[in-house]
This record gives C-alpha cells, structure tokens and sequence, in this order.
C-alpha cells in the first residue's frame, strides 16, 4: 500500500507542478487514496523530494536523485557569485564577484526563468530581461528567495 502511494504521489509530481502539501494531499484523495497530512508529510521526506523552481516561476516538488545533483551544482556556482539583486522597468540587474558574471548567467540560464526573456553578462554584472515590470520584480524577488536558501 505505501509503495504504491509513493509510486502515485511519484507520477504526480511528474505529472503536475505541485508545490505544497496541501496540492499533493488533494491529489492523492482525488485519486482515492485516504491518506492525511502526516502522512504526505512523512512520505515526502521518504521520498527526498525537493522544491525546486518550475517553468511557471513559482516551485515545484521533484525527487532529489539527479534533479538535485543538477539544481545544487547551479545553485552553488550561482550563490557564491551574485552579492546583489536590483531591477529598473523590465529589467533585472544582477552584480557578482569579479570575474563570476559569465558562470552565474549561465547557471541561471540554466533554471529557466519564465519571465526572462534573455541574459548577458559582462565581468561583474547580469542583465537580465524580464516580459515586464511586473515580471522584473517578481524575478527579483525569486532570485533572491534563491539566494537565501
């Protein structure tokens, strides 16, 4: 039975971006499966899922083992590199260390961002442009959620 509820909630989260709780317990009571908040609680933590952003820009739950290698070897060339997160109309601007703009850029090239529409990195300095002021801020405010990770 719990095998089979981690083979559901796996082909789930293949299936649909859920990022919380709450979405995978609806899922899995839509289902049939009776099964409470505990429960989903601990068989996400049995199953090492992890948040990690989606092409929608918010998060999304996948299963560690590859996706985490992936995410967390961009994550790091990222956190260690950007000191600074601003944004003027649609336009983000990232500062780095000397010399770590052109690594960063393409890790974060790398994330796919769903409102950026592309980057360019100097020495010390991304540029990124975001489909509007909105998406500017929000983008913003992602990286930085990011970074404090």
């Amino acid at each position: 039975m719990k095998k089979d509820r981690h083979n559901l909630i796996l082909e789930l989260i293949e299936k649909y971006n859920i990022s919380t709780q709450e979405e995978l317990l609806e899922k899995l009571l839509s289902r049939g499966v009776e099964v409470t908040q505990a429960t989903v609680s601990r068989d996400i933590k049995e199953l090492r899922l992890v948040k990690q952003p989606a092409s929608n820009g918010q998060y999304k739950y996948l299963q560690a083992a590859g996706a985490e290698e992936k995410y967390m070897k961009y994550y790091a060339i990222f956190s260690e590199s950007v000191t600074l997160v601003d944004y003027a109309q649609n336009i983000c601007m990232l500062k780095c260390h000397s010399g770590t703009a052109p690594a960063a850029c393409a890790a974060l090239d790398a994330l796919s961002l769903t409102d950026v529409l592309g980057t360019i990195a100097g020495d010390d300095t991304i540029f990124m442009l975001c489909r509007s002021e909105r998406a500017a801020g929000n983008t913003k405010r992602e990286i930085e959620a990011l970074l404090k990770s």
